[in-house]
């Protein structure tokens, strides 16, 4: 697409509330706009950006070995309330109820269901190690979401999860991981 047909709604004037520099010049470049407090929109060039940054990540992570899954957004109460995280958690949660009135949570995190996964599928430790990944949206219920994308109530989150035989196989899996955010955030230019 022509850059003079991209829609790229530019501000003059940085909104009073952006209070972070990143903030203020995100939505003044036209790549996000607030929907409410800690929700916003993507608008096309942020949303470009945010899929080139995902990609880096998904090289890095694929480059040490990383299999990238796709978790639900939905989690059971079971599972959290195994780990002491349904309470933990507190009022941070969103939590609903289905039409059957079984309580549900958005996740603001995967812990939980890779430990799951983990646990059901694992069968040897001829099985390790393991890194899995995934990027997708999380949801927190922030008590004052502010700072734009950095402190939001619904945003894009990568998370990884090493499952290994013993502690050696953790730092050799932590220093790989290390390693990756260091190239990602060279790659970004941070």
């Amino acid at each position: 697409m022509r850059l003079s047909r991209a829609f790229i709604p530019t501000l003059k004037e940085t909104p009073s509330d952006a209070e972070i520099k990143s903030h203020r010049l995100m939505l003044r470049a036209g790549m996000i706009r607030m929907h409410m407090a800690g929700v916003y929109c993507y608008l096309p060039l942020g949303w470009r950006v945010l899929r080139k940054i995902e990609g880096i990540v998904r090289e890095e992570m694929d480059r040490i070995g990383g299999q990238e899954f796709l978790l639900p957004t939905l989690s059971r109460r079971d599972l959290w309330e195994r780990t002491g995280r349904w309470t933990e958690y507190g009022d941070d949660m969103f939590r609903l109820k289905d039409r059957k009135k079984a309580d549900l949570a958005l996740a603001p995190t995967h812990e939980e269901v890779f430990s799951e996964i983990a646990a059901g599928e694992i069968r040897s430790y001829r099985d390790l190690p393991q890194t899995w990944y995934q990027i997708q949206m999380k949801f927190r219920d922030e008590p004052r979401p502010r700072s734009g994308l950095l402190r939001g109530r619904q945003f894009t989150m990568k998370d990884a999860y090493s499952f290994d035989r013993d502690w050696e196989g953790l730092d050799r899996s932590y220093a790989l991981e290390r390693e990756a955010y260091h190239r990602i955030l060279k790659r970004c230019g941070l």
